[in-house]
């Protein structure tokens, strides 16, 4: 397959997200429909899918620095944004690039824009050290965020606001959960070591890759002895610390990777709900690699009588519906698909599941409240409103996981019914 392919490929990757789509669910309709892209080629059009929603700020800046005039042409300004993300951050040969893409663009129309898009291209290659310096001056091209979420990231975490926002722009790593019930991260890193691969320690069942790999290169992957999971992610577990013998539910479950950690924690029954029977089928599968067994229901969380027999469980998980703002380093198009508006939204959503799930909760049992978000409105202010609604209530432990160079951003409150 040639880099004129792909490059058709991200554009279209590039307009789904444009017209509102999630970035990864289109990625996965594209592979599932074009079966001939060899690993080289898929590996390609994921870095360019995902490298023009991560610097799209800066592409789009330093696009309109060559420009007399805004493209009134959707398609067009695709084509060039994803050649300048190539001709920008790959080591794609430019000349290839270049002629792909103003071959692409010469099927645009009747063919009036060939000329444009390759004095475009062409001057960019020229001034492209200076187009990157006079990025600094604009702080959506700098930051490659929205204004918007830049004032509200600012105001919230006013100490850490810089070091959230350079770790959006950065690549997320491989983390593996190591299953305790095999072995531990310092025998698994020996076991990378022998296959070839190289990973850093970051505590006693965890390592994070120095370079990603497909999970078919990592060692007893299919015996259920790792799995993927940010190391973020990987704190509900602790938080929460089931014990043998626990009745636990895991409410909004999918894709399965808390699921399996329970279980790999401890002996204990659990219940994982989902919405969605698709997403549910990943529990399922997550769960069979590994070996374990869980209750699984479809159903929505909320309605109680459709999935709870009456019986109190001893602990939930509520990785509650969110945002997902604090996962932007693995997920750069929410930057652009979300509105500022959004976590309110999704905050007033989150109550009546924590409600509905709170009352299914034994006395003396314990409640983890999750996110994968940022935003306090999702957060802080939601363990406040709830802690207000329910007397019984008193919060234990809050943690806010900041993003970095080993973590996705997360916030967890554990709540104990009293």
């Amino acid at each position: 397959m040639s880099l004129y392919h792909v490059q058709n490929l991200a554009v279209q990757a590039f307009r789904a997200v444009a017209q509102g789509r999630n970035l990864s669910d289109e990625l996965s309709r594209i592979l599932a429909a074009e079966t001939d892209l060899t690993v080289q080629d898929k590996g390609m059009l994921q870095d360019i899918a995902y490298g023009c929603q991560r610097f799209s700020g800066s592409l789009k800046f330093m696009l309109g620095k060559l420009l007399s005039k805004p493209i009134e042409q959707p398609v067009l300004e695709a084509y060039l944004l994803v050649a300048l993300y190539q001709l920008n951050h790959t080591r794609n040969a430019p000349h290839a690039v270049v002629n792909e893409a103003v071959n692409h663009i010469a099927k645009i129309g009747r063919g009036q824009y060939r000329s444009f898009a390759n004095a475009v291209l062409r001057r960019f290659l020229r001034e492209k050290d200076k187009l990157n310096a006079q990025c600094k001056y604009d702080d959506v091209a700098r930051y490659n965020m929205p204004a918007w979420m830049q004032k509200k990231l600012s105001t919230e975490y006013p100490k850490h606001w810089h070091n959230i926002v350079t770790a959006f722009q950065s690549h997320p790593p491989l983390t593996l959960r190591v299953n305790r019930r095999h072995c531990t991260a310092e025998r698994y890193l020996s076991l990378l070591e022998e296959a070839g691969l190289d990973g850093k320690l970051l505590d006693d069942y965890a390592v994070r890759l120095t370079q990603a790999v497909p999970v078919a290169q990592l060692p007893k992957f299919d015996e259920g002895w790792v799995s993927v999971q940010d190391f973020g992610a990987q704190q509900a577990a602790y938080l929460l610390n089931p014990q043998n013998g626990e009745n636990i539910l895991d409410a909004c479950a999918a894709p399965g990777g808390k699921t399996g950690h329970l279980l790999e924690w401890a002996d204990c029954r659990v219940t994982a709900l989902d919405i969605d029977e698709k997403r549910l089928q990943k529990v399922r599968d997550n769960l069979d690699r590994l070996g374990f067994q869980a209750a699984l229901h479809c159903a929505d969380a909320r309605d109680t009588e459709k999935w709870h027999d009456g019986v109190l469980f001893d602990a939930v998980l509520a990785d509650v519906p969110c945002t997902a703002s604090g996962t932007v380093k693995r997920n750069p198009d929410i930057k652009w698909l979300r509105r500022p508006d959004d976590a309110a939204k999704t905050a007033r959503q989150q109550e009546d599941l924590l409600d509905a799930l709170w009352q299914t909760l034994k006395p003396g049992g314990r409640m983890l409240l999750a996110t994968c978000s940022l935003f306090e409105e999702e957060n802080q202010l939601q363990c406040r409103r709830f802690l207000s609604r329910w007397p019984d209530a008193a919060l234990r432990e809050e943690k806010t996981v900041l993003p970095n160079e080993k973590q996705d951003g997360f916030y967890y409150a554990l709540l104990d019914k009293r």
